[in-house]
């Protein structure tokens, strides 16, 4: 399953390490992707979507589910 997170709060490389790792710590993530340039996370696997939100904010930041666009629904 893949997961699509908007994250807020990111300024630099250093923040979008911070969100990375801490995405990837979280138990079921197979593998996590954070573009600085979009706000956007990609995570792969089974994890709960408050689990992820919760490492995000533990990390300083906010993340919510990327919204899906009208097209694709």
């Amino acid at each position: 399953m893949t997961t699509e997170l908007k994250i807020t709060g990111m300024t630099c490389g250093h923040c979008q390490s911070a969100v990375t790792k801490a995405l990837r710590a979280v138990p079921g993530v197979q593998n996590a992707q954070v573009d600085l340039s979009t706000g956007q996370a990609i995570v792969e696997g089974d994890a709960d979507l408050q689990a992820l939100v919760a490492a995000v904010t533990e990390e300083g930041y906010t993340a919510q589910r990327a919204s899906t666009p009208a097209g694709l629904r």
